[in-house]
């Protein structure tokens, strides 16, 4: 019996120093109190396994004690109807009868095939589930209370402002953040009040140790995640499925992608930053649940990003949608470095993977596009010819449409490269030539100029269709010239296209002119005084006839520039003027004509000139003449 005694002493001496001690070093110092006072609280006995011997059943009395102490505290937070978290002391005497419950549920634990501390055990852990429960209770509520204003804080330059709007309701006002826009992204918003997070990390401390860390994490991110998804929608992102972007009319896409983008950079740029910086203060210590209670916050804003890009992705090929393919190419091409540094955690491995693939896409979808541009050249029949020579439209469609896409040089260098690697591997240098965007634009201007040979042989006249080829010519060589094509096609296809172009105003002198130039001829038989006077006659009424029929023609005819008019009209002046004086020179000195010969002749060298000046002026009002 004395032994029962003693030993009931021991355990009454350990559940004090227990009970009184807030942490072992306290613990240790009772104890050692104890020992000196009375041998036989010898710190040998009193340091025994609890003085529970496994076969010894009685030696759990001290568990059994402890727990309904435990549970008579913590029953009657459990059940308090008012917040636990409202007042301090509350919620420290809480929080230190739940340490208490896991520190002796961790001491216990190894002796759970006693049955008698089995069962003392699941009475326990029936206990510590109830205090878990309101434990998540008190954390959902701190969430839910400090969610409901914040602050923004500033770590340099910038600003981050939201403007108020009024609503009278019932008689009250109503405040509504407005998002407006963002210039600078050096912002990071405190969501919590610091007060607040010191709490939930307490909370969120205990939850892990008691096993209940998804718990937390879950309860954590169903509050975070409304308040991403919130402000996803105040910067006007609509939540669409890849059906509705890809049935939506080409002008509403316009505008959604230009949300898209916005929202994009302030989602990765401050956001979601914001987010990692707050689930680290709150779980902090606890790198496990820190990142996969981020990923769950983050997991449904990013998918719904990363959705709407990949649905423009796989959309039309139709070629007017390459600017705004190239704005979302771009757009997360420079947000990948921040996918990496902010889902830079396992969890969020899926999610960076996710973001390249589908910038990848993105780069298909553009070299998609420019292919569906070489097939509507091809498909671009050669149909009535454009009046008087001038510009074709699908001329002006093609260059111009290509001098936009070249401002975007380095991107598309980017999508034609064969080993395209996201920006973050790329380091600062992503300039230099792109041999593969070189051969593609080399491509389609051979492409386009075969189809503008096509259309030229639909003119009757060989003269005109020259002309038709100069003035599509001169207008692609400037086109080349004052952009980005000229360093992409090089000096080379300058050099040649531009002899080409000698080639087609050869071309139209040798088809037009030299059948006048074949009237005025005269070799020097035609010269002797016994060349009949009829001759002569007949030849300056059939130049009179031939040059009135040119000049009447090539009136209407359309030159692309003033530039190109006079150069036209100079050339035919160089090979006109001289064979006619010459012309009428040798009409002098012909008998019976030469004393009249102002009588046989119509034109005189300042007339001929006066009528070259009118031509080319077909450009007023006839399609192809704007630039």
């Amino acid at each position: 019996m004395a032994e029962n005694g003693e030993e009931k002493l021991l355990a009454v001496a350990r559940h004090i120093a227990k009970t009184l001690g807030h942490n072992e070093t306290m613990a240790d110092d009772i104890l050692q109190i104890f020992s000196n006072f009375d041998g036989r609280f010898s710190r040998e006995k009193l340091s025994e396994k609890n003085g529970v011997d496994e076969d010894d059943p009685r030696g759990c009395a001290a568990l059994d004690h402890t727990l309904k102490s435990l549970d008579r505290r913590i029953s009657l937070f459990v059940a308090a109807d008012n917040p636990i978290w409202a007042d301090s002391a509350d919620s420290a005497a809480f929080l230190d009868a739940v340490d208490e419950l896991i520190a002796t549920i961790r001491e216990w634990s190894p002796m759970a095939r006693d049955k008698t501390v089995g069962a003392l055990l699941a009475r326990a852990e029936d206990l510590m589930q109830q205090a878990m429960f309101r434990v998540e209770e008190e954390f959902r509520s701190l969430m839910e209370r400090g969610g409901e204003s914040y602050e923004l804080s500033r770590e340099s330059a910038g600003n981050l402002s939201f403007d108020s709007e009024d609503e009278d309701e019932e008689g009250e006002d109503h405040e509504i953040p407005v998002a407006q826009p963002v210039t600078d992204y050096d912002v990071v918003i405190d969501a919590l009040p610091s007060g607040t997070i010191n709490d939930l990390h307490e909370i969120a401390k205990r939850m892990v140790a008691a096993g209940f860390g998804k718990e937390c994490s879950h309860v954590y991110s169903s509050c975070r995640r409304e308040f991403l998804e919130e402000s996803l929608s105040r910067l006007g992102l609509q939540k669409l499925s890849n059906d509705e972007v890809l049935k939506m009319p080409w002008s509403d896409l316009e505008e959604e992608i230009e949300r898209w983008v916005k929202a994009s950079n302030v989602a990765l740029r401050i956001l979601f930053p914001s987010e990692r910086r707050l689930c680290d203060r709150v779980f902090f210590g606890l790198s496990s649940a820190a990142d996969l209670s981020f990923m769950e916050v983050c997991r449904g804003s990013t998918i719904q990003l990363l959705n709407f890009a990949d649905a423009v992705s796989i959309g039309s090929r139709s070629p007017e949608r390459l600017f705004k393919v190239l704005d979302v190419f771009e757009a997360l091409r420079d947000l990948i470095p921040e996918f990496d540094l902010v889902f830079s955690d396992q969890y969020c491995l899926v999610l960076r993977n996710e973001a390249v693939t589908i910038w990848k896409r993105l780069g298909e979808a553009i070299r998609g596009i420019l292919m569906e541009l070489e097939n509507l050249i091809r498909r671009d029949p050669a149909k009535a010819p454009v009046p008087g020579g001038g510009l074709h439209p699908m001329t002006r469609y093609v260059m111009n449409y290509l001098r936009a896409a070249c401002r975007s040089r380095q991107t598309l260098e980017q999508v034609f490269d064969e080993n395209v690697v996201p920006p973050s591997k790329l380091g600062d240098d992503r300039g230099g030539s792109s041999t593969s965007l070189s051969v593609q634009m080399a491509w389609i201007m051979e492409l386009f100029e075969s189809n503008l040979e096509a259309k030229a042989k639909i003119y009757k006249d060989p003269a005109l269709s020259s002309v038709f080829m100069m003035n599509n010519g001169r207008y692609i060589g400037q086109k080349v010239k004052d952009s980005e094509l000229a360093s992409l096609l090089g000096e080379d296809w300058i050099r040649k296209h531009t002899a080409r172009i000698r080639q087609w105003h050869a071309s139209f002198q040798r088809s037009s002119w030299s059948k006048v130039l074949a009237v005025l001829k005269l070799d020097n038989n035609s010269l002797a005084p016994n060349v009949a006077a009829k001759t002569m006659k007949d030849k300056i009424k059939l130049f009179n006839t031939c040059f009135e029929e040119i000049c009447e023609a090539q009136s209407s005819w359309v030159a692309y520039n003033d530039q190109m008019r006079e150069d036209l009209r100079m050339s035919i002046m160089k090979l006109l003027l001289p064979a006619y004086g010459n012309f009428i020179g040798r009409l002098r000195n012909v008998p019976d004509l030469g004393k009249h010969v102002e009588r046989h002749t119509k034109y005189g060298a300042e007339e001929i000139e006066a009528r070259i000046n009118g031509l080319f002026q077909g450009n007023a009002g006839l399609p192809g003449h704007r630039k």
